[in-house]
């Protein structure tokens, strides 16, 4: 027979915090960083200075973005001020002085919020599928737009495969301390609408359930591209993750192609060019 708990006994999904559980696991600001340069200098040929991050959470990427270079700045657009909140204090509390003067939180909605134009504006971890329909989508790319420089760029990330749209279907990978799980929920092929949750789970058995909901629409490279243009930007590009050869999963590398292969999860850049 197990031995009940101690009364007052803390388990340790009781004492975890899911932003930092989600950066660890998650987010990469030390690879989404670079490719935005990448991406910005293959286009215009110099590098990129200021970056305006749309629904940027913690803010981890502004963060980055300031440590990387003196002379850049971050603006950082969230609707939560959870989140936000949490990037003051954990993300943006770790940057010099001087480094934190270069970034700039506002809570506000991502379609009216204005600051200072932007060479990147970046919607990361599929934050734009936020929209559901065509209408939605435009005015977002627009409004992307015009907060961009005369030269900039936007940068979305995209998933899909034939897997990403299996419902009732778990994904899990051990992290240093606990167990990342991602589960599609659901998802209609009729519009596209899909449900996915993120858990986390820990060695005492103790779990954070449903530690994040995501109720999107799942877009296709074609309807973003295509959704782009009538926004306005002169061209788009596709950058694809390439293949580790020893484990078949994506390595982080992403490389700028007009045609892929098709697998059954893959996740890849849309870069709009002003």
């Amino acid at each position: 027979m197990a031995k009940k708990k101690p009364r007052g006994h803390k388990t340790m999904a009781s004492q975890a915090d899911r932003y930092e559980l989600y950066l660890k696991s998650v987010q990469s600001p030390d690879n989404e960083v670079p490719f935005f340069d990448r991406a910005f200098k293959a286009a215009y040929g110099r590098p990129a200075r200021v970056l305006r991050e749309d629904f940027c959470g913690t803010a981890a990427v502004c963060a980055e973005w300031v440590a990387s270079r003196r002379e850049r700045r971050a603006l950082g657009v969230d609707i939560d001020p959870e989140p936000l909140a949490w990037g003051r204090r954990h993300n943006l509390s770790k940057l010099s002085d001087e480094a934190r003067s270069r970034v700039t939180l506002l809570r506000a909605n991502v379609l009216k919020a204005r600051g200072e134009k932007a060479d990147v504006v970046a919607a990361q971890n599929f934050s734009f599928f936020i929209f559901k329909n065509r209408l939605q989508l435009r005015e977002y790319f627009r409004a992307a737009r015009r907060n961009l420089r005369p030269q900039g760029i936007l940068a979305l990330d995209v998933m899909g495969g034939s897997e990403v749209i299996e419902e009732d279907r778990e994904e899990t990978r051990r992290e240093k301390g606990f167990t990342y799980i991602w589960e599609q929920r659901r998802f209609d092929p009729i519009s596209h609408e899909c449900e996915f949750f993120i858990h986390f789970k820990f060695r005492d058995g103790s779990a954070i359930r449903r530690a994040f909901r995501y109720d999107w629409r799942l877009w296709s490279i074609p309807e973003i591209r295509e959704l782009l243009d009538e926004a306005g930007f002169k061209r788009s590009e596709v950058y694809w993750e390439n293949t580790d050869l020893e484990t078949g999963e994506g390595n982080g590398v992403y490389r700028r192609c007009t045609a892929a292969p098709s697998e059954p999860a893959w996740v890849s850049y849309v870069v709009g060019v002003k």
